[in-house]
């Protein structure tokens, strides 16, 4: 049992458009039974019930066709909506990633050059600290 069967007591819309009419029909046939008429004007009034009973069935026929297909395409239009805001976000997410990367890696290449003039500037400074080193043990 689905739970919009269980929230509306196990009555479905379906369920209650069948029993609509058969309650229509039986109590519009029991009404014209128990009135005081003549067979030919019952059997005429049962005839135009009838009636009645048939078209007002095919006009919720052609009601319930139409909602259908009005949600059919609502459903279809949403979907295809949905399907395009999840590309965008798709194709968003990915230009983040490309920029992040490239950002990424400028941001690595600065980082190396950075870090080699410091190794540069390093040596450099060890370079002359171990020529003053040399120039004053020359001295003693």
């Amino acid at each position: 049992m689905s739970n919009e069967n269980q929230n509306n007591g196990g009555m479905n819309g379906k369920d209650f458009v069948i029993g609509t009419l058969l309650g229509g029909i039986i109590g519009a046939s029991v009404a014209l039974l128990y009135a005081p008429k003549a067979g030919k004007d019952l059997r005429e009034d049962i005839n135009t019930g009838a009636g009645q009973v048939r078209e007002r069935a095919s006009e919720w026929k052609n009601t319930a066709y139409d909602k259908g297909n009005e949600l059919y395409e609502r459903a279809q239009e949403s979907s295809k909506n949905l399907g395009e805001k999840i590309k965008q976000k798709k194709d968003d997410i990915q230009e983040r990633v490309e920029y992040l990367r490239s950002e990424n890696k400028e941001q690595g290449q600065e980082i190396a050059e950075d870090v080699a003039e410091a190794i540069e500037e390093a040596a450099d400074e060890m370079e002359r600290q171990e020529a003053d080193m040399n120039f004053k043990n020359s001295q003693n």
